[in-house]
Order: C-alpha cells, then structure tokens, then sequence
C-alpha cells in the first residue's frame, strides 16, 4: 500500500483502541493505512470505497489476512444498507477518513489536482457528473452559490463570471483551463495557497455530494455501534469538521440548554447514548507534518457508545 499516508494514525489507534476478535468498518477504505493496522491488532475490517481502484488495490492486503478483510464497493452513506446484505448489523468500531486519497489526488487522469493537466473529472466513483459537466452546465449564479458555500471563495461572483464568459468561447475540459481562468481574475494572496484551490475543493464536493454522504453516514455509523463502541472521524476542512462536531455533540447529549425562558427547558433531558472521548479537536503533532505535510488539515474527533442500563 504503497503512495498513501495515514493522517494521524497512532491517534487513532489510540481511539479506536482495536481488540482481536472485534469488528471494525472502515468506512472510507482509501489507501488502507488504517484498515492494515487495525488487522494487525487482531480485528475483522469491513471497508467500503466507491472507488473502484481502491476495492482493486485492496486485494493484497485481504491477501495478507485471510477472512479477516472483506472490501465493499459504495457510498460510505449507504454503509446501513451495504452491511446488511452481507449479514452485518453490529459493529465495535467504526473509523472515517474524510480526506481525498493521495492516490486520487496523485493521479492525474482523476482531475482532483491542478498540479498536473488531466481530465476535469473529480469523481471518486466512476460514475455520474464529472466536474466539467457541472463547470459547463450550471448557471452562472449556482455556479457562484457552489464555490462560495464548499469552498469559501469570497471572490465566488468574480470567478464563476469568467468561467461562464470562458466555456462561450471554447468547453472547459481539463484541469489547466480551468485553473488558468480562475487564477486570471483571483490575484495572489500571502498565504501561498494557489488561486484553484478554493474552487477545486468546492467542485470535488459537489461532484461526490461529500456533505450529504457525511451525513448520512455520521448518522448511520452511530445506529450500528454496539454498547462500548467507538466511531473516529479525520476530517479535513471547516464545513466537515463542523458536521463531525455538531453531530458529537449532540449524540453526547453535551448541546445547550434552552433558555430558562424557553418552555423546553422544562423537560427532563434523555440520558445520551454516547461519550465524547475527544473534548477537543485532535491535530497533527510537529513529528507527523515533518513527515506528511498533507497531514497538516487533518482532525480527528471521537465518541463511545455508552453501555446500556439495565
């Protein structure tokens, strides 16, 4: 498993804390740095990618690990639905690794990097929309409204007018075209970080419904933890680490109260059924960004299934 780096991987470890005899969903299996070391713990991993390449390159390290690995191919949001069909309804931990792979980003025929010139495609399955078709299709104010909302590009107005004017003259097909007509009207900054980078982010997201798939499944990994279980999350930007905390948080029972003015504040609040293990937000430490600057964005947010009272 060669070219791909798990971001925080002792941490969570340290979380997930796997057994031999446990059952473990990786739910994003990706390069499988995860799910290897959790087999080396003793553990059974089911792991879902709706990356196909990423099922494939799975193969020799199911290999490696006879009936201890079985790989899915889908949306980790349909994660419920995929484990049932194979018998599975519990489950003592679950990790997700929200990142795009570095076997995705390396490649250039998969359009999620300007770093090279390749296809405007970004899709991690290989099915539906690519991002050219969003970029040729959408109008110039959804078009706006997308870069702003996944990508917090204030100059959202600015870029997706130019875009528009641009795919009139000739289509928008490659990931140089479309980072040249949005570095052409998006001055440099003094973070470094390349005009693109907003607007690809917010494109990827779109393109694979990223939100909604965290969502569901968020939601869904919660329903199949057995009492004692432990879901970890590594997320890597604002908008989905802002869904990973509020959703901690309020499975953990640790929202605000209403206000004494507000009738609600009368009810008597249910017990939660989870623990937060992570108060606070984990980050890379010094050591790991030396070794994996990708690492950087990473964070990690973690909770347990309570035991059930008697």
């Amino acid at each position: 498993m060669t070219g791909h780096i798990p971001v925080l991987l002792e941490e969570v470890l340290t979380w997930l804390a796997p057994q031999p005899g446990e059952t473990c969903l990786d739910a994003t299996f990706g390069g499988g740095g995860y799910t290897g070391a959790i087999l080396s713990c003793g553990a059974t991993v089911w792991a879902i990618d709706r990356d196909p390449d990423a099922i494939a390159r799975g193969a020799a390290l199911a290999a490696l690990h006879p009936g201890r690995l079985h790989l899915i191919e889908g949306g980790f949001g349909d994660m419920v639905v995929l484990l049932a069909a194979r018998g599975v309804s519990r489950l003592d931990m679950v990790v997700m690794d929200l990142g795009v792979s570095s076997y995705q980003i390396d490649d250039p025929a998969r359009g999620f990097s300007f770093r090279d010139d390749g296809p405007l495609d970004m899709r991690m399955a290989r099915s539906g929309p690519t991002a050219a078709d969003l970029v040729a299709s959408l109008a110039e104010a959804e078009l706006a409204d997308t870069l702003f909302r996944y990508g917090d590009e204030r100059l959202s107005r600015r870029i997706a007018r130019a875009i528009v004017a641009a795919r009139i003259a000739a289509p928008i097909t490659t990931t140089r075209q479309l980072a040249d007509i949005i570095r052409a009207v998006v001055p440099k900054d003094g973070s470094g970080i390349d005009p693109a980078t907003r607007s690809f982010q917010a494109l990827r997201i779109r393109v694979n419904d990223e939100l909604g798939q965290i969502e569901r499944a968020l939601a869904q990994a919660a329903s199949l933890l057995a009492p004692g279980g432990r879901l970890v999350v590594v997320s890597f930007h604002s908008l989905e680490d802002r869904l990973v905390k509020q959703f901690m948080i309020a499975a953990a029972g640790r929202e605000a109260a209403p206000s004494r003015h507000d009738p609600r504040g009368m009810l008597a609040r249910e017990r939660p059924e989870f623990a937060l293990l992570t108060r606070r937000v984990v980050t890379p430490g010094d050591a790991e960004l030396a070794r994996n600057p990708r690492a950087r964005s990473g964070r990690l947010r973690a909770m347990q299934r309570l035991e059930a009272v008697a």
